[in-house]
């Protein structure tokens, strides 16, 4: 009776082996006369839909809020107001603004695929307002952490070299 009872102990801890693991168990229905349908266990889950960030949205209508009102861009880039730009830049801007890269503020390469020249030079020249009352320029202070643009005090004359600067990024 003792080998009897081992050997059934045997059995049972076999079977108890064969049948765990972590495999996923597939259900199958069976069926008679019917077509087989499958079933399926984990039914992939619908993606929300991705919202466009506000410095990845296209808006060549808006002009922003200031002084500029119309700026016209010559088909030939001003190297020499590009050089200009590139200082100016380097030197008031970029504590927060990367050429290539997000950083504190959003890189400027490419903007002018995305904003008009003219908001862009009210950004740069008027960002106090722009962010009261500009709806673009207010999704921007809530994408960057609430970090507004400081108002460099740069001349028209300025901003249009950072923006021809701008044109070469």
């Amino acid at each position: 009776m003792k080998t009897f009872g081992k050997i059934i102990l045997f059995l049972n801890i076999l079977l108890l082996i064969s049948c765990g693991g972590n495999q996923k168990e597939k259900k199958e229905q069976i069926t008679i006369g019917k077509k087989s349908t499958s079933v399926q266990s984990e039914s992939p889950k619908p993606k929300a839909p991705t919202k466009t960030l506000p410095s990845k949205k296209i808006d060549l209508k808006n002009k922003g809020i200031g002084p500029i009102k119309s700026v016209k861009l010559l088909a030939e880039i001003d190297q020499s107001m590009v050089s200009k730009g590139q200082d100016i830049f380097k030197k008031m801007c970029m504590a927060c603004h990367k050429p290539t890269k997000k950083f504190i503020g959003p890189a400027p390469t490419g903007i002018l695929k995305r904003r008009s020249p003219e908001w862009v030079m009210n950004m740069i020249l008027n960002p106090t307002e722009m962010v009261a009352k500009d709806p673009l320029a207010k999704e921007l202070l809530i994408e960057f952490n609430g970090s507004p643009m400081a108002n460099q005090n740069l001349t028209e004359e300025d901003a249009r070299a950072v923006l021809e600067y701008f044109r070469t990024l």
